[in-house]
């Protein structure tokens, strides 16, 4: 096996990259990194260099990892700051350091593809790309890698390395066979279902007209709606206008639009408000919000119950809101466990980040039980 850093998706081709993929997950497809490139929403002045590794067996690609190296903490959501103020303390540098992720993206998904089938050249591959990533952090004086929001079946293989596991608690919507919302609904408390009931009737009083639209359906005009909602929300939360650009949005009208959801609310002719969704075969991903205005319980319509309506309607088994937000309890989303995994150069402090992540794991799974026992569910035993 031969690994290779390749430093853009120009360097290699779509089909071929796709391939070893092996499933639509939407952000790991050649078009979806290419745009960020295309755009510049990564790049030298991002501090998103793009360093992804492939690995060959002789000529043939059979695996790839989405690789960054970093120069800042920004955009990953998995939040290490400290981890970085305590290097500067004693005088060594955190950054750069290598990350596999998805920019700007917290949706679990595969951070290591392959097109390998047995175990045993499975579990060479693993070993041979950490001994890289080991390596390579080595040489240039990184501080370490990072694997970032791994899927069920990646994190299994990252158990097998001595990176450091990190765990938190997001909220997530299964699809457990409903026909409608309304059955969904039925398996709440007769309290918890009228305030969901009211809630959404609140935003039909307001004379908001709510609207999901796909691939096709989604204008040009509908993008420059949507990124002037992105814009003005970002401003007002973070004191800056996001990190994505109009020419990354553009880009996804263009090669990504089949898996791309958009719920857009209008009050009267003016759109005053949207959500952009991504999915594939199985999930639904929530992403961005925007609005000009507050309205009433608008951004519970938008962002979560129409994307639950749609899941039903596509038979979609997941629901995967973003991060953050225990409000997302009381409309039905669960508890579930996300991970990380963490692999530093210097032994002390690997070991100081060993203790701190087991440590932090006892926390998160208590918030996980006390969240499981706030769920409206009529029962809370849940998958």
């Amino acid at each position: 096996m031969r690994c290779q850093f390749i430093h853009s998706m120009e360097s290699i081709d779509a089909e071929q990259w796709n391939r070893v993929l092996g499933s639509d997950y939407p952000f790991l497809r050649h078009q979806f990194l290419s745009a960020l490139e295309h755009s510049q929403c990564v790049g030298d002045t991002r501090g998103w260099h793009p360093h992804h590794l492939l690995v060959f067996d002789d000529d043939q690609l059979i695996a790839l990892m989405p690789l960054y190296l970093k120069q800042h903490s920004y955009g990953e959501y998995v939040f290490d700051w400290s981890w970085a103020e305590a290097y500067q303390k004693h005088g060594l540098q955190y950054y750069p350091k290598l990350i596999a992720a998805i920019p700007f993206t917290p949706a679990s998904g595969p951070r290591l593809c392959y097109t390998l089938n047995h175990p045993e050249e499975i579990h060479r591959l693993i070993h041979k790309v950490t001994a890289h990533l080991d390596s390579t952090c080595a040489e240039r004086h990184y501080s370490g890698w990072h694997v970032l929001f791994p899927n069920t079946d990646n994190s299994a293989l990252w158990q097998q390395t001595r990176a450091a596991r990190r765990i938190a608690c997001h909220f997530q919507w299964f699809n457990r066979e409903y026909g409608s919302f309304d059955d969904f609904l039925a398996t709440f408390s007769s309290r918890k279902r009228k305030n969901v009931r009211k809630e959404r009737r609140r935003v039909v009083e307001q004379g908001l007209q709510v609207e999901r639209l796909t691939g096709d359906a989604i204008t040009a005009e509908h993008w420059q709606q949507f990124y002037r909602c992105y814009q003005m929300t970002y401003a007002k939360r973070s004191g800056h206008g996001g990190y994505l650009t109009p020419e990354f949005f553009a880009c996804l009208q263009r090669d990504c639009r089949q898996q791309i959801l958009l719920v857009i609310a209008k009050d009267g002719d003016t759109l005053v408000a949207s959500a952009l969704y991504f999915f594939d075969d199985t999930t639904l991903y929530g992403r961005y919000w925007g609005a000009l205005k507050n309205y009433d319980g608008l951004h519970f319509e938008a962002c979560y119950y129409q994307g639950i309506e749609f899941c039903i309607e596509q038979g979609l088994q997941r629901f995967d809101p973003g991060v953050q937000g225990e409000h997302k309890i009381m409309r039905g989303f669960e508890p579930v466990i996300t991970e990380s995994y963490h692999q530093l150069k210097d032994p002390e402090f690997f070991g100081a980040i060993q203790h701190f992540v087991e440590e932090e794991a006892t926390m998160v799974k208590k918030y996980q039980a006390e969240a499981r026992q706030a769920l409206p569910f009529k029962s809370t035993s849940t998958d």
